[in-house]
């Protein structure tokens, strides 16, 4: 059973919008765009409708960053490394002045939000999880990714394992077991040996057909309450089902439908515990007319406080 929904779930937040356009974790563009569609589709006035202070604090950039190396394998490396070093100032600031939403911009931004979310919690001495709701296991290192995707790096990293060299040092690595990870449907035989033999929490689209997605969500939720702990979601357009959210790169047939994707929301906003977001991988050139943009504001919005009683219906003429 879920927690009942109670009105202090949807106490006023100061919510910051922080654009994080990052387009440089694959060689597929287009994710540049994500933070202006998510502008678009009503993110700001969804949330200040629930009551919500939003401010808007416009697109970050990397700083400069030299060239690659000539023959390397790894795709826009200096870049990514760049961005790391901004958005990891950028999230330790922003949660200092409420809670930080990271409009994306491909999954290798997360490299810098959550580091940036676990050195601030480190701070407070408060202990740092994250829920990551994707099809993929994004736990490859620099030495194991054979397609030299950086978006596909995010969880090795934040985890401290080795094989990251020029990326800056982790402030606090997360521990393993703080890490739960829904919606697995794609993994490369490297991250499943490494997740084997890791604590990190890992439930597949099977697991969530037979056992539904609430019972290891409430499991996790339950373990971020018990250590008094600060919750960062990680919300990938891929963790959805194609057909429901066709504006992404790496669609994998399967995922999760619009019903279980607001439940984890909702479940989400029902614990109290959210103190940071990403939503990463929204790739309008792929998009249909708005349609996964305005999906992504509305699991946004299911978060920090809407209910299905009041969700709007939408067309799509």
């Amino acid at each position: 059973m879920t927690t009942p929904f109670s009105p202090s779930d949807t106490a006023p937040k100061d919510i910051l919008l922080i654009g994080a356009p990052v387009d440089c974790g694959k060689r597929s563009r287009g994710c540049v765009m994500g933070p202006d569609a998510l502008r678009v589709a009503g993110l700001a006035e969804a949330l200040a409708s629930l009551g919500h202070r939003v401010t808007d604090l416009g697109n970050l950039a990397p700083r400069w960053h030299g060239p690659d190396r000539p023959g390397t394998r790894h795709h826009a490396l200096n870049e990514t490394i760049a961005w790391t070093e901004t958005l990891l100032a950028a999230a330790r600031d922003g949660m200092a002045r409420g809670l930080p939403i990271f409009m994306g911009g491909d999954h290798a931004l997360a490299l810098g939000t959550v580091a940036g979310v676990a050195a601030h919690a480190q701070a407070r001495r408060v202990p740092q999880f994250v829920l990551w709701l994707d099809a993929h296991a994004d736990f490859h290192t620099l030495e194991t990714t054979e397609s030299g995707h950086l978006h596909g790096t995010p969880l090795a990293y934040l985890t401290g394992r080795a094989g990251f060299p020029g990326f800056p040092a982790l402030p606090a690595a997360l521990p393993d077991d703080h890490i739960c990870i829904l919606g697995l449907r794609s993994v490369d035989p490297a991250e499943r040996a490494a997740l084997q033999a890791s604590g990190v929490h890992r439930h597949d689209m099977r697991e969530i057909d037979e056992d539904g997605i609430s019972r290891p969500l409430q499991r996790f939720l339950a373990r971020v309450t018990a250590a008094g702990g600060a919750l960062h979601v990680s919300l990938d357009v891929d963790f959805l089902d194609p057909s429901v959210a066709p504006g992404v790169v790496t669609t994998v047939p399967g995922g999760a439908t619009v019903r279980e994707a607001h439940l984890v929301m909702e479940m989400v906003c029902d614990s109290g515990l959210l103190t940071s977001l990403d939503i990463v991988e929204l790739n309008p050139f792929l998009d249909d007319r708005g349609r996964t943009a305005q999906l992504m504001v509305d699991l946004v919005a299911s978060a920090l406080g809407r209910r299905v009683f009041d969700r709007p219906t939408r067309a799509y003429m």
